[in-house]
């Protein structure tokens, strides 16, 4: 039976109310949603249908399986999903504008270069030819290893020694089809010189520098002033090396990056129009090409407004696709250029739909000040009574004159108490009474028609605090380092309106280590709509598409490391299997990362606890206690338990 008050609320509220809120059906691409229980449910194609299921379910098997929170879980089908779904738009573009040539998918491995994800790329996109992009000698380590299909693309970009390049060689003498990308104009002596000593023919490509830029978080990409690829002339001077080396028939390869996350369309389309008449006056010179990679960009929509917004995008996977295509026709066919094979480095739109964050809210503080008394002594400073009598007097006609004289009496208050004047009672009452004041004026201003500039944002400023299980700077890097917006909601409870408005703290010691803004499909919230929640109620909530770049930026601040780590396959009959767990870093791990000895930190605190043994400051059975507790920590996990 439900009681009255419950009644109430479920009446004016339900799901379709909590996905608008949340916006999960505008930012989610098919791949979350909320059923009736009010849960974040997962949903995968299957060869059996459309399958569903329950986090709060997936996070019931991962407690019973002993791991705790905060959790990374990973699902592979949406990883499988994504990979196809950029192949086939492309493979439909090429179909409908009868394009002469293929394309051929490429996953730059910075994005996320844990192993069982460059494991998964290259089993799923084998049937497509899905390569990789290295950007270091480590990561052709990884390509090499990972890669077996020998049409699949393997493309060398950033700085290239001499090791480097030799690796590159021999790779192409394996039969793998490996490209240089030249990104600094020295870099071809050095290539054509390791090249005659294996008498090896090299695969080559150059970055341009384009004028184009596009918008968005990672603008400084592309432009004149770009960090990498060459200019105009130095384009010039390499055609002109390679004549004189006679390996102008090893320039193959056109590449160009304008941005990791491209929110106009227009800038795309302005882009790789660009970069074909570079690529059409290549061939000119007599470079055979064949192939134009167009590097990263195809954006993801964080917030789902569909907007050129730096955390949304105003284009389909579609529309992306049939623009690249159409433009790259058009251009090439002026000018009588053959179609090349088309290479895209597409690697936050692979992977960021890929993984989530989990984690629990272990405290809460709330915005709720103390009742004001119904009178205050006589004797109160007058200060005090002034700021009292602006509580009792307050309404919709002097909303603005209140709010002026509230601040001015609280500051005053405060002077009083610095030279002594008041006690700290006063000082609290005082503060009470201001804090209710601002509570009243926020309540009262929803009913003005035109609310006083002053007041605007004065919600924001009355939030709740609710303290979560995770470090920012370990596993949501670019929150702070950029302020990007990833879609953050509660991940149950969603059958109930949302009775709070917060702004999230993580257990970091350190000030940064909040998020206080967050997805809106017309603008930035700077709080989180949530839950009220009891002491002894567990309450989680999920940061989504945190796939690309989270877990490669992450770093040890306060020491807190790698969390949990589990990966689920969603079945055909509605199951799901935990495919992979990965135990977060423990304590010991952190601390040799940061190069302490584990044994000798050991060694030294068993011989200061011995060394209180003597003085008699705890028996031996205490240091018995002491040493095993503080190897059970050192052994443990490094979040709160």
């Amino acid at each position: 039976m439900v009681n009255g008050v419950q009644k109430e609320i479920l009446d004016r509220w339900n799901i379709d109310k909590a996905k608008e809120l949340y916006g999960i059906n505008n930012w989610s691409a098919g791949y979350f949603d909320i059923n009736q229980k009010g849960e974040v449910i997962l949903t995968a194609d299957t060869r059996d249908g459309k399958k569903e299921i329950s986090l709060i379910d997936i996070i019931s098997g991962i407690k019973e399986r002993g791991f705790d929170m905060p959790l990374l879980l990973r699902i592979e089908n949406f990883l499988d999903s994504q990979l196809t779904s950029i192949h086939e738009s492309f493979k439909s573009a090429i179909e409908k504008f009868k394009y002469k040539n293929q394309y051929r998918g490429v996953y730059p491995i910075k994005v996320n270069q844990q192993q069982q994800i460059i494991e998964e790329i290259t089993r799923f996109g084998s049937k497509y030819h899905h390569g990789l992009e290295a950007g270091s000698k480590a990561e052709l380590i990884v390509a090499l290893s990972m890669i077996d299909d020998k049409d699949a693309c393997i493309i060398c970009n950033g700085y290239k020694d001499e090791s480097f390049i030799d690796l590159g060689l021999f790779a192409i003498k394996l039969g793998y089809k490996c490209f240089f990308v030249l990104e600094m104009s020295n870099e071809l002596d050095l290539i054509m010189n390791r090249a005659k000593i294996h008498k090896i023919k090299p695969n080559i490509g150059v970055r341009i520098k384009l004028t184009t830029k596009a918008g968005g978080l990672w603008a400084e990409s592309g432009g004149d002033r770009s960090l990498f690829g060459l200019t105009t002339a130095q384009i010039i001077e390499t055609i002109d090396k390679l004549k004189e080396y006679k390996m102008l028939n090893c320039l193959k390869l056109l590449h160009y990056h304008i941005g990791s996350q491209i929110p106009n369309i227009r800038d795309i389309r302005l882009g790789v129009a660009e970069a074909c008449r570079f690529y059409a006056e290549l061939v000119q010179e007599g470079a055979p090409m064949g192939y134009l990679d167009l590097g990263g960009g195809l954006a993801v929509d964080y917030d789902g407004s569909k907007t050129n917004f730096p955390s949304s995008c105003n284009y389909s996977l579609k529309e992306y696709c049939e623009d690249l295509i159409e433009i790259i026709i058009s251009t090439l066919e002026e000018k009588e250029v053959p179609h090349p094979v088309l290479i895209t480095e597409s690697g936050r739109a692979t992977v960021a739909y890929y993984s989530i964050l989990l984690f629990n809210v272990i405290d809460i503080n709330r915005f709720d000040p103390p009742k004001v008394p119904d009178k205050i002594p006589d004797n109160s400073n007058e200060m005090l009574q002034n700021i009292f009598e602006v509580y009792k007097s307050l309404n919709l006609k002097n909303i603005q004159e209140c709010y002026n004289d509230a601040l001015y009496y609280k500051d005053e208050l405060h002077q009083l108490f610095k030279i002594g004047q008041i006690t700290l009672r006063e000082k609290a009452l005082g503060e009470n009474i201001f804090w209710n004041i601002m509570v009243q004026i926020v309540k009262s201003s929803i009913k003005l028609k035109q609310k006083p500039i002053e007041l605007e944002g004065m919600e924001d400023a009355l939030s709740d605090i609710y303290y979560c299980n995770f470090s920012l700077f370990q596993s949501l890097p670019d929150s702070w380092a950029i302020n990007q917006l990833f879609p953050i909601m509660p991940i149950h409870k969603l059958n109930l309106q949302p009775s709070r408005q917060a702004i999230l703290a993580d257990i970091t010691c350190d000030s940064d280590g909040k998020i206080k803004k967050f997805i809106d499909l017309h603008d930035v919230r700077n709080t989180l709509p949530v839950h009220e929640v009891d002491d002894n109620e567990d309450y989680y909530l999920g940061v989504f598409l945190v796939g690309a770049y989270q877990e490669t930026l992450g770093d040890l601040h306060n020491l807190f490391g790698d969390t949990n780590v589990l990966t689920i396959r969603i079945n055909d009959d509605g199951t799901f299997d935990f495919d992979r767990e990965l135990e977060g870093d423990s304590i010991s791990d952190v601390l040799s990362y940061v190069e302490y000895d584990i044994k000798d930190l050991s060694v030294r605190f068993r011989q200061s606890a011995e060394k209180c043994v003597k003085e008699g400051i705890i028996s031996g059975a205490d240091r018995r206690k002491i040493m095993q507790l503080f190897d059970e920590v050192l052994r443990g996990y490094t979040y709160f338990l």
